[in-house]
């Protein structure tokens, strides 16, 4: 079986604080590289999924789920905006529509040390909706380019937008073609493109994955339109070779699901995409640095389970990795459970 070796922690190490950093160190002038990111999203990517993903991979930009600007400016800023400084590089996405809120919003979040703050202009979700979140403000490019001046006035560090190909029957390229040209003109040079459209009504967010099919050569397109504006792709790809034939066409490409299912997939990212070719750490190398951070968020009084949950398939594809997920989806929930239990969890493996 795996021989549980001293704890090790990792080179950036910090204590389980909120992260103030200078915000005046993020500037527009520092260039993110954005070839490989993980998608923002709900229920997912959390502040403790982050950090396992750091430990997997060292480059890849990392997104928060989507934080609506409303919960910062009347809620618990530092349960919404808090991180590790492990994270970094690290973006926030936010939800709204009012300028003044969303640039207020942001101004907050800029003293989190963000390196970026994205604007979701994508989530089809209902509830979304209601608040004038999401994708139905591809309806509104002039709203939406306000609000991207707005924030961009609020902070040093960029402003980008993280878009559809099209809502309902506003789909065809003419459509898409004039929201990113509004959007240049606003000043966003970075933009994020799920190549699928969004059904407004009639399809729960899960189903807006799925139905709507890719049409990966529009965004392809809109980059030979807009050279100077950075696009990234987004939808359905789970491979490093996926990566690479994108890259032809496009500047970067988001990870979605496949990084949650797949976590260690990541793992090679650092070389393939970035060119770094650091040792790549082994899945129980992983597990034993994500220990102690459970332990700092335990001590803090956060339930092991919402930490654990992201590890569960962090040993796909290998020897024994049913029994280890099986023994953490069976005891992570208990109300007595310790982190004690991944170690336990790990014991299961060959």
């Amino acid at each position: 079986m795996y021989r549980l070796r001293g704890i090790r922690k990792g080179p950036n190490y910090v204590p389980d604080t909120v992260l103030m950093t200078d915000p005046t160190a993020h500037t527009t002038a520092r260039t993110l590289d954005r070839r490989l990111s993980v998608a923002p999203m709900m229920d997912w990517t959390t502040r403790d999924y982050r950090f396992l993903a750091r430990l997997i991979t060292r480059h890849t930009l990392l997104y928060t789920e989507m934080v609506v600007a409303q919960a910062i400016l009347h809620g618990d800023r530092d349960r919404f905006l808090s991180f590790n400084n492990e994270e970094h590089p690290v973006a926030l996405q936010l939800g709204g529509s009012d300028p003044q809120q969303l640039a207020e919003a942001s101004r907050i979040a800029g003293d989190y040390g963000y390196d970026e703050i994205n604007l979701n202009v994508g989530c089809p979700s209902d509830r979304v909706q209601q608040g004038k979140i999401g994708a139905i403000l591809m309806a509104e490019p002039e709203l939406v380019a306000r609000c991207v001046e707005a924030m961009q006035a609020a902070v040093r560090v960029p402003v980008t937008v993280k878009t559809r190909i099209g809502i309902d029957d506003q789909d065809d390229y003419d459509f898409l073609y004039r929201f990113v040209g509004r959007m240049e003109a606003a000043g966003c040079t970075s933009l994020t493109i799920h190549a699928r459209k969004a059904i407004l009504s009639g399809l729960s967010p899960k189903e807006n994955r799925d139905i709507p099919p890719l049409i990966y050569q529009r965004a392809y397109a809109i980059k030979q339109a807009f050279p100077h504006i950075e696009i990234i792709l987004n939808g359905g790809v789970k491979t490093l070779d996926q990566v690479h034939e994108h890259m032809g066409e496009v500047d970067g490409v988001m990870i979605g699901r496949e990084a949650y299912q797949n976590p260690y997939f990541l793992a090679e990212a650092d070389r393939v995409v970035f060119g770094d070719d650091h040792a790549i750490p082994s899945r129980l190398a992983i597990a034993e640095q994500f220990l102690p951070y459970v332990e700092r968020r335990y001590a803090l009084g956060h339930a092991p389970k919402h930490s654990l949950r992201h590890i569960l398939n962090l040993f796909q594809g290998q020897p024994g990795a049913r029994r280890f997920r099986r023994h953490l989806s069976e005891n992570m929930h208990k109300p007595e459970t310790t982190p004690q239990v991944l170690m336990d969890a790990l014991a299961q493996l060959p």
